[in-house]
């Protein structure tokens, strides 16, 4: 009796998975959704590029202590809005000032400034990391000085 009741189980079930199974799945696609998942495709390949006038800054020879700033331009040269969510540098020392959260629309320009409050001593090296929608995501910018110490006679590499 178990063993009657176990194969109709087994028909049952065999039945039932041949007759859901029973319609095309091509039958189910809609042809609206496809066009707008081919165009949401298509829209995420398009991706903004961060261009930059230059990526490295040299201060020079300068004395401790001493304020400097400087200005990394750049363009936005791809085929959307370039957003900036955060830039953030490799000390306290160094500050970044940007468009935060502004849309960049292509073939526009912004202003990235960094700040340096002029600690350290002799050759001093410091990293500014932008994070956009772009497609490598981050962009770092870098920023050098050698640091004389206060009342010393200069030093440093000659300019």
């Amino acid at each position: 009796m178990k063993k009657i009741t176990t194969v109709l189980s087994l028909i049952l079930i065999v039945a039932l998975v041949g007759i859901s199974c029973k319609d095309k799945a091509t039958s189910k696609i809609v042809a609206d959704n496809v066009e707008s998942a081919t165009d949401r495709d298509e829209a995420q390949k398009q991706l903004p590029i961060m261009s930059f006038e230059k990526s490295e800054h040299d201060f020079g020879t300068i004395t401790q202590g001493a304020a400097q700033e400087t200005v990394f331009k750049f363009t936005n040269t791809g085929n959307a809005p370039l957003i900036i969510t955060s830039a953030s540098s490799s000390c306290g020392c160094t500050i970044p000032e940007y468009p935060k959260n502004t849309p960049i629309a292509p073939g526009d320009s912004g202003e990235l400034k960094v700040k340096f409050n002029g600690s350290g001593q002799n050759q001093v090296t410091k990293t500014v990391t932008v994070i956009a929608n772009t497609e490598k995501g981050t962009e770092l910018l870098k920023i050098k000085a050698f640091v004389n110490p206060k009342g010393a006679a200069p030093a440093g590499p000659v300019k």
